[in-house]
């Protein structure tokens, strides 16, 4: 079993430095595929009420043989709960799915913004923050300037702010807001799926260098941007190869010269205008 480091978030809560994302692990095999993460030192289980797998998530915890205290079971608010009262009803409806007593983070799962209420929707997560419902709360796709009006509304950071991010798109700009407000990095699609990512030459030379997998370097170069990245795979070994990270490092210039691949975002998800219900 790996030990998966962690930091600690501007609410005093311990954030492993590696998730597990659950997306599409649904069914018997998905909740097989978490409980074998989980066994690997997996203890960070990002979920979403649009991804419909919450029981799943929720059955593997309550199997597990790891401490219901050491695992950090992560949901999202949908676009169709958007609302103060909303978001609070939104995260009960999470915990019964998952038949689980609190939940470890919350997160807006996009601000939609022309609806205009991920403010009042932010203060739905306070509460259920203060109702002992959930111990972080966080967004997930917000800019600058959305987690600023959040700040400025209601005096609450949040912990985590869930974005794309990847060697194409490595969003200095936002993770130096981050870093400058103690808000958590967590990183969406941190592989670039559905592209050449992995093989690019610079990659496939530095993986050489390390003797390391492309897929490991790519991480590490994550976990050295203080980012937590949120890989998903049902593959057992392929777990336990994404959680290998820690034995070694990157230089200064070999995380830059992997930053300067940067292209762009890949995927419709502009949070200015890419909106979820």
């Amino acid at each position: 079993m790996t030990h998966i480091p962690a930091v600690t978030l501007n609410d005093g809560f311990s954030f492993p430095e590696l998730g597990l994302g659950t997306y599409n692990l649904r069914g018997a095999e998905g909740t097989a595929a978490i409980q074998t993460a989980v066994d690997a030192g997996y203890r960070l289980l990002d979920s979403a009420v649009n991804y419909e797998n919450e029981a799943e998530v929720g059955e593997a915890v309550r199997g597990s043989s790891v401490a219901r205290d050491d695992l950090l079971v992560a949901s999202k608010v949908p676009g169709r709960s958007h609302g103060r009262a909303e978001a609070v009803a939104s995260v009960e409806s999470s915990l019964r799915a998952m038949r689980l007593d609190y939940l470890d983070l919350e997160l807006i799962h996009w601000p939609n913004p022309s609806v205009g209420k991920y403010v009042d929707t932010w203060r739905g997560l306070i509460d259920a923050r203060e109702r002992g419902l959930v111990r972080s709360i966080g967004v997930s796709n917000f800019t600058e300037a959305m987690l600023s009006e959040l700040i400025d509304a209601t005096g609450v950071v949040p912990a985590v702010n869930q974005v794309e991010l990847h060697p194409y798109f490595p969003q200095a700009a936002l993770r130096a807001f981050h870093a400058e407000h103690g808000i958590r990095t967590e990183s969406w699609s941190p592989l670039a799926r559905r592209t050449e990512l992995l093989t690019e030459q610079l990659i496939q030379e530095l993986a050489v260098v390390h003797a390391v997998t492309p897929t490991q370097l790519v991480l590490r170069w994550h976990v050295q941007l203080d980012s937590t990245a949120i890989p998903k795979s049902s593959d057992p070994d392929r777990q336990r190869e994404n959680a290998d990270l820690f034995t070694f490092s990157l230089t200064d210039d070999q995380v830059a010269a992997i930053s300067a691949l940067e292209r762009g975002r890949l995927w419709d998800g502009d949070p200015l205008t890419h909106e979820e219900m």
